[in-house]
């Protein structure tokens, strides 16, 4: 079993009157177990989830994607929500209406764990989740992080890079996109960036690029990768079909349960795990919201079989 630990909340979508706004189970570690999960992958999502009308919707959604959900416990219950505004190239910008105050995190997490956005931002869960991904890494267990910086709830960016960079040292696989980059290292190359947090200690830094596609590095070498090309309706959920694509390569390969053998991988090695996550973060931004593909829309769409 793959556990994702992090935020599960409704996206309540601007449509393009600014008024009128569409209701849309997320939250970027929700999207990862949903996308995990239609792809095959026995997924597990331990989250914060009231019981109230988006609480249940969301709950729903999740359990129909074969989902496992398991609350999490926490002194308050109600679902939290996110705005979103698309812009004319599909690119969303958020408005966070979020709690996450949970108290413990399961301790059996399986082969892997992938966790990050606001589960390892907002206080005082990100304390709690911080801790798990030392104790998983120390014991062996595959920890994936995403970072998914969050301006908009951050602090500074000098406080933010001392998080991140603390976090990042203790994850196998990081994931980030060149907009967070961006933001937290202003004026910086993407890859000299991602090489400096390699040297600090994941096996496996990866940079998502937009419509550019993707590039890896890893202590064997590096590798980057385009995007198929598609048509944006919008861009939510697009880094988090990515992920789920990337760990379920890992997955499909065996490499989720060799965590040691990723920092050994050649550029070459790498390539066809950038090449399906990269197609299924194409899906998802053909269509509207967090809707990652199935295993058989990779096939039909683009010839994956794994």
């Amino acid at each position: 079993m793959i556990t994702v630990v992090g935020e599960a909340l409704a996206d309540l979508i601007a449509g393009p009157d600014g008024r009128t706004f569409t209701a849309h189970p997320g939250g970027s570690p929700a999207n990862v177990a949903l996308g995990l999960a239609r792809l095959g992958e026995l997924t597990r999502l331990a989250t914060r989830l009231g019981e109230d009308l988006f609480g249940r919707m969301i709950g729903a959604h999740l359990t129909a994607g074969a989902v496992v959900v398991e609350r999490l416990p926490a002194p308050t219950t109600d679902t939290s929500v996110a705005f979103a505004a698309t812009d004319a190239a599909g690119v969303a910008t958020y408005d966070f209406r979020i709690v996450w105050d949970i108290t413990t995190i399961p301790g059996d997490l399986g082969r892997c764990v992938h966790t990050g956005s606001l589960a390892t931002m907002v206080s005082p869960g990100a304390a709690v989740v911080e801790q798990m991904m030392a104790d998983a890494r120390a014991d062996g267990v595959l920890v994936s992080l995403d970072p998914n910086v969050r301006p908009s709830l951050a602090g500074t960016r000098a406080a933010e890079r001392v998080r991140i960079e603390r976090q990042v040292a203790i994850a196998d696989i990081v994931k980030v996109s060149d907009e967070d980059l961006g933001w937290l290292y202003p004026g910086a190359d993407p890859a000299d960036v991602a090489g400096r947090w390699l040297a600090s200690g994941p096996r496996v830094v990866v940079v998502t690029r937009g419509g550019e596609g993707a590039y890896a590095v890893t202590s064997a070498g590096s590798v980057s990768r385009r995007a198929p090309a598609v048509t944006v309706i919008d861009t939510v959920g697009a880094g988090d079909a990515f992920t789920s694509g990337f760990l379920h390569w890992l997955s499909r390969t065996g490499l989720l349960d060799r965590p040691a053998d990723l920092a050994h991988l050649t550029g070459d090695q790498l390539a066809p795990g950038l090449d399906l996550a990269c197609a299924a973060a194409a899906i998802t931004c053909s269509r509207p919201g967090a809707d990652p593909p199935t295993s058989a829309e990779l096939h039909a769409e683009h010839g994956y079989l794994l």
